[in-house]
């Protein structure tokens, strides 16, 4: 799902295989969105569930705020997630690095107002972060009341691209962060 917005320069660490993508996508505790008011960018972390089965990206914030200004004025979008890996030490200072993993996504948002979709939102999120937990059983279910006060988005994906950095396993001096040697 690749554009000419999103090339990635490195194409060395590009990452072009979907099922990666989407499975990194399904995965990746977080998020970061991109929108933007006239010429101010605004970034917002958000928790988030990929769904396969409609393409997009689902989150939710409060009924109030920049997101929600922002995503009225302009519904494109952009979202991205990412790991790191082992820092990577070298001889000379500019040759330092880090393994990574990213995902970055381009779309439209809409904000959900039908009940059907924002429950169904609301639950991809639920299942993503509580999978062990159940509607119902372990919590009330989802009604118009438990929603009130949330805003569910639907990002709806119009490309991606995504790139990734390994180093051998034996790279010397390598470590993870917060753990040096």
């Amino acid at each position: 799902m690749n554009n000419s917005n999103n090339q990635i320069r490195r194409s060395d660490r590009a990452v072009t295989d979907q099922n990666w993508i989407k499975k990194f996508l399904q995965d990746a505790p977080f998020g970061v969105l991109a929108t933007v008011s006239e010429d101010q960018p605004f970034i917002n972390t958000n928790l988030y569930a990929y769904d396969e089965d409609t393409n997009a990206i689902y989150i939710h914030t409060a009924t109030q705020g920049r997101t929600v200004e922002n995503i009225k004025a302009n519904r494109k979008v952009c979202f991205t997630v990412a790991e790191m890996g082992r820092l990577l030490p070298a001889e000379e200072a500019r040759d330092f690095s880090l393994e990574y993993a990213s995902v970055v996504v381009f779309g439209h948002a809409e904000i959900l107002s039908d009940n059907t979709e924002r429950k169904y939102a609301l639950q991809c999120l639920l299942d993503k972060y509580f999978p062990h937990l159940q509607a119902g059983q372990d919590y009330p279910a989802l009604d118009e009341k438990s929603m009130k006060g949330t805003a569910a988005y639907k990002i709806n994906i119009k490309s991606w691209s995504a790139k990734e950095k390994k180093a051998p396993p034996d790279f010397p001096g390598a470590f993870d962060f917060g753990n040096p040697p």
